[in-house]
């Protein structure tokens, strides 16, 4: 009976979010080594799309400026690109729509 309950909270624990460690060193080693990819692409994604909503910002606060927001945010999505966490027609899309964008707001300011 008590292994039972030991199964059933095991079992819990992986579903509720805890830890569960495997047994074998080096998949122990590869589910470490997954945490600290997933931290650095998850802080890495939104540096990303802070860069991005800087641009944006800078857009409708000042557009003159916003050139150097625009260059900014082309470099972060080529780096996320380049480094496999968007994809990189994703990152050639949302470029040309920041372009777009910037063309357009500098084109009715003018």
């Amino acid at each position: 009976m008590i292994e039972y309950h030991l199964r059933i909270k095991r079992t819990m624990e992986r579903f509720e979010g805890g830890d569960y460690m495997p047994n074998i060193k080096s998949s122990i080693k590869r589910a470490q080594l997954n945490k600290l990819q997933n931290a650095r692409n998850v802080a890495v994604k939104s540096a990303l799309k802070t860069s991005v909503r800087r641009f944006e910002e800078a857009l409708v606060n000042d557009p003159e400026n916003a050139v150097e927001a625009l260059k900014k945010a082309s470099r972060a999505l080529d780096k996320a690109a380049s480094k496999g966490l968007i994809h990189k027609n994703k990152a050639a899309r949302k470029k040309s729509r920041m372009a777009k964008k910037y063309a357009q707001t500098i084109n009715q300011a003018s």
